[in-house]
């Protein structure tokens, strides 16, 4: 178990350092040699968990998409909206989750050939996004949340396309330091055309809320064991490899009885609504 533990710890600082340094020197310019540098390890250590560079930027989109378990709504677009903040606050405190974005984002800097070569992981994330927006919408359709002219697929395209562009657009103006605010705003637009209007009254758009479902996501995993590992072999984590390096990155709710496009500040979650995960 020793073993174990030292490999999911080695994988976990190789993946962050990774992480750190694509984000900032972005894909093409980020080096292996840099990469363990950062991260502290050996070069047969970060070869033993990754093959590449490459491999590497792939295990990031991996395990930025790896949320874990979030508490359970009463509906499935408080768990897309929950979905939305979450990930606004990612990006504005987890690298991994930085690092994604923008691997999937410098591909579109790169020439019309390298885009040809068929980059593994061009897009990856953002078809993740939309397909994991896609399965919740179609379980909303499913509880009978969605108004009857709603497809799930086009309107997870639309809302992963609007949360790419506010990103990007917070980026710029203020390295997303308001990103939270605009994506309640996203929402607060784009949801009267969604949802059936009794559902609106009960959606909880806060700045606070991704931090509660980070922290009670956080309290149920202390109690659960550690998921096994695939079986770790020390020496060859530690062993020789060779020297060739193979590259040269103020909270809202929805008001009940009122017009659905219109929010009062500060309200509380209808009673017997959680106000909170």
């Amino acid at each position: 178990m020793a073993r174990q533990a030292r490999a999911i710890q080695t994988r976990k600082s190789i993946l962050l350092a990774a992480a750190e340094v694509f984000d900032e020197r972005g894909y093409s310019t980020a080096t292996i040699t840099e990469i363990i540098a950062r991260a502290g390890v050996t070069k047969g250590a970060l070869y033993f968990h990754f093959t590449s560079k490459e491999d590497l930027a792939l295990g990031v989109i991996a395990a930025q998409l790896e949320l874990g378990p979030l508490p359970p709504q009463r509906t499935k677009l408080q768990e897309l909206t929950d979905q939305g903040l979450l990930f606004a606050h990612q990006l504005q405190h987890d690298p991994l989750t930085r690092a994604s974005v923008g691997l999937a984002m410098d591909q579109w800097s790169e020439s019309a050939e390298s885009a040809e070569s068929g980059n593994p992981f061009h897009g990856r994330p953002f078809q993740s996004w939309a397909d994991r927006l896609t399965g919740l919408l179609v379980e909303a359709r499913g509880r009978g949340e969605l108004l009857p002219h709603v497809d799930p697929a086009e309107t997870a395209e639309l809302l992963s396309g609007s949360f790419t562009g506010i990103q990007w657009t917070s980026q710029v103006l203020c390295q997303r330091r308001d990103l939270t605010r605009r994506v309640i705003s996203m929402f607060r637009h784009l949801l009267p055309t969604i949802a059936m209007p009794q559902i609106l009254p009960t959606l909880e758009l806060t700045p606070d809320r991704a931090v509660s479902l980070l922290a009670s996501r956080d309290a149920a995993l202390e109690g659960e064991d550690a998921p096994a590992d695939e079986e770790y072999d020390a020496a060859a984590e530690d062993g020789p490899m060779s020297e060739d390096d193979p590259a040269s990155e103020a909270g809202t709710a929805w008001e009940p009885d009122a017009d659905p496009t219109r929010v009062r500040e500060g309200s509380a979650a209808p009673e017997g609504e959680d106000s909170a995960a």
